[in-house]
């Protein structure tokens, strides 16, 4: 079995994410190691205080945001394996037929797993190259000691090796789960799909709400990154500009540059896979008749509602996680400006989202335009 570089390329978006997730970590992580290692030479009180909300800030940033860069990882990789699976049927149906086994085909799939390490290292190197700045801001009102970043063999062997392991593990055992499926189901291309039907289901719909309804039900890991790709800008872009007066400019800008890649990143990715497997309902749409916008809004449209939800939770995410830092680990400290939320913040990042989905959403309903009739049933 060959996974060749197009198929690799796919896992730009996991190469992403990781860089974020190792960025973040690397930066907060290697600061706490250090500044613990000059917790006796801290002789203020005020520095005292200041170390204490450091480290337990560093805790949180990397254990949330590396905690849902992770879990979002694992549902990217396990969406691309199931879609290699799905997409290439036959070559694994030819191969069980050829009496290889499951776990002789699976064990391919660890190749997954670089484009997680090429994202780690990235990232990685990216935290060093920016950690010197970073502990400047770190220790901007001088209350430490000077400190200078430090290397620490064992923080890159648990940001690099061990994810990287895990991941590759992680795609053998699920290309084995997944290859479950009888040779002449892998053969046919057929796949198992639960379908639940209950007596609201027994009642006639009209084709498009139906079609709407299927589109959002047949696959539910886009709608989850739709609304994460919501959920990062809102809750980034917001969480930036509310930190004017709790954190740095430099900080702020590191946030939602994170928050805007991952965004981009997942929703370009989501409605380019919602158009290819949906390609043969929209040519068959074309063929009956049906006009351009009614294809965008019943294949496209109906994650408008998810974004939204996505991002109200973004928003009321940012609020408690920043409401907890000031309220919980900067209690202590004098001079911290009272947190309040923030409406300005809001209103900018609800009008520049809806905005972009928008302009993506129109990029991609020209796609459906131009996608040929022909050459989609000759496939």
């Amino acid at each position: 079995m060959i996974i060749g570089i197009k198929d690799l390329a796919k896992l730009f978006a996991i190469t992403v994410v990781s860089c974020c997730a190792v960025f973040v970590c690397s930066l907060f992580l290697n600061y706490n190691i250090d500044v613990v290692g000059i917790k006796d030479e801290i002789t203020t009180p005020q520095g005292m205080i200041l170390y204490d909300a450091q480290v337990a800030t560093g805790k949180v940033v990397a254990g949330v945001s590396g905690g849902c860069l992770v879990i979002t990882t694992v549902i990217m990789l396990i969406f691309y394996v199931k879609n290699y699976i799905d997409s290439h049927g036959k070559e694994l149906g030819i191969l069980k037929a050829l009496g290889y086994s499951r776990f002789r085909v699976a064990k391919h799939f660890w190749v997954f797993g670089l484009s997680v390490f090429i994202g780690s290292v990235l990232g990685h190197i990216g935290a060093l190259i920016y950690m010197p700045a970073f502990y400047e801001v770190q220790n901007s009102e001088g209350l430490f000691p000077e400190m200078s970043p430090e290397f620490h063999l064992l923080l890159t062997f648990s940001l690099l090796i061990l994810p990287t392991v895990f991941f590759m593990l992680l795609a053998v055992l699920y290309a084995f789960f997944k290859m479950k499926s009888p040779v002449i189901n892998l053969l046919k291309e057929i796949q198992k799909v639960r379908v639940k039907i209950s007596r609201k289901n027994m009642k006639e719909l009209p084709f498009l709400t139906d079609l709407r309804k299927t589109t959002l039900g047949s696959r539910k890991i886009l709608v989850f990154f739709v609304g994460f790709s919501a959920f990062c800008y809102s809750s980034m872009t917001q969480m930036s500009m509310s930190m004017d007066d709790l954190a740095s400019e430099s900080f702020s800008w590191m946030i939602i540059s994170i928050g805007l890649i991952l965004a981009f990143m997942t929703l370009l990715m989501s409605l380019t896979s919602v158009i290819k497997a949906n390609t043969k309902t929209i040519a068959m749409m074309k063929v009956f008749g049906y006009s351009q916008k009614e294809c965008s809004n019943s294949i496209l449209g109906c994650y408008r509602p998810v974004s939204y939800i996505g991002f109200v939770i973004g928003t009321f995410y940012q609020y408690f996680l920043l409401r907890i830092t000031v309220d919980v680990f900067f209690a202590d400290f004098e001079n911290v400006p009272e947190y309040s939320f923030d409406y300005q913040g809001l209103v900018i990042s609800f009008i520049t989202f809806i905005a972009a989905y928008e302009i993506i959403i129109y990029v991609y309903s020209k796609k459906i335009e131009k996608l040929s009739v022909k050459s989609i049933m000759l496939e």
